[in-house]
């Protein structure tokens, strides 16, 4: 893990402990302003789609029974929609052939004119990322409402975002509300984080912080990283239940394992004020170092001054000891359905 060095703090621990009085009081003003507003309100930034896979590759064309490419191709030439469907998803992920999402769009086209559902929801993703056809929110639009009729939770999900931000068809929060909740229902993860937003900001919904976390919990149970850190923020700040600095701290843990910086910016402040967790100089500066390594601009900024705040707590080997273990540490990798 490549790190930052960090600067000595040139000067016995005891007097920074002494002067940093007021830094300490900045620090915890910062930690409850970040458990409110770590994260982007919805709306206010349209997601990254991180919950969603590339082209939606979470529909289930299923392999035929044989599972050979050239019967599946022979199969797919012959007109069987599941053959195609399974063909365009071998091309969609370089499957046993070379990579190809053109051609990947023009097998599960062919299926998804058939009406096999998981083809229509591929199809729709791939209108959405523009990943072998151009992208064409009406397009994604028109398929993503075949195949979430259909019952198709990706579809559902996808259709909940075009519906919110208002692509291909008029922004109405209150309809993706109703399909991001019937995917969440299925247990798709990206519909239950989206979910969730909607109730924390009252998007389509009356906003309910209790249904948020509730709805943060389960996407976050399933390894949703962006989903842990706003049940930690919820818990930090007592949003939807009384506040708990030890349940936050958990949650961030897990997404800072993770690699999310604002996670692992969190849990540095909370290692250094010793919220939830005992306080550690040592774990405060591990984090906020692997925060100003992996981000950029104000927040490098201000993961950096706290990861240098921090060292001043410190004496030359412990400071050479954080760094090491930021060195060392390695991100686990967790991600829904």
């Amino acid at each position: 893990m490549r790190v930052e060095t960090a600067r000595s703090n040139g000067g016995h621990p005891t007097f920074f402990r002494s002067v940093r009085r007021t830094g300490r009081v900045i620090s915890a003003i910062v930690f409850v302003y970040l458990t409110q507003l770590s994260v982007p309100a919805s709306g206010q930034v349209e997601p990254a789609l991180s919950a969603l896979p590339p082209g939606n590759d979470d529909s289930k064309c299923l392999p035929p029974e044989h599972e050979d490419f050239e019967k599946t191709e022979r199969a797919a030439e012959q007109g069987h929609p599941d053959a195609q469907c399974y063909l365009g998803k071998l091309y969609f992920n370089g499957w046993t052939v070379r990579q190809d999402y053109a051609e990947a769009a023009r097998w599960v086209r062919k299926a998804a004119e058939q009406g096999n559902a998981p083809a229509q929801a591929l199809l729709c993703g791939l209108y959405y990322s523009g990943r072998g056809v151009p992208k064409d929110y009406a397009e994604s639009l028109k398929w993503c409402a075949k195949a979430a009729a259909q019952g198709e939770a990706v579809a559902q999900m996808t259709l909940g975002v075009l519906y919110e931000y208002g692509h291909g068809v008029a922004e109405n929060p209150r309809e993706a509300a109703v399909w991001y909740r019937k995917a969440a229902e299925q247990g798709m993860g990206g519909a239950q984080f989206f979910l969730a937003e909607q109730y924390r900001f009252g998007k389509g919904v009356v906003q309910d912080y209790q249904e948020a976390a509730n709805w943060y919990r389960k996407a976050a149970d399933q390894g949703m990283a962006d989903a842990q850190v706003r049940l930690g923020a919820m818990y930090g700040s007592g949003q939807g239940g009384p506040q708990d600095y030890v349940e936050a701290a958990s949650w961030f843990r897990k997404a800072a394992d993770q690699g999310n910086v604002v996670a692992q910016e969190m849990l540095a402040r909370m290692y250094d004020l010793g919220h939830g967790v005992p306080q550690d100089y040592v774990q405060a500066h591990m984090w906020a170092n692997l925060a100003a390594a992996a981000s950029s601009g104000e927040e490098q900024q201000r993961t950096r001054q706290l990861r240098d705040d921090i060292g001043h707590e410190l004496t030359p080997e412990q400071i050479e000891k954080a760094q090491q273990l930021a060195r060392e540490w390695k991100p686990t990798g967790s991600h829904p359905k």
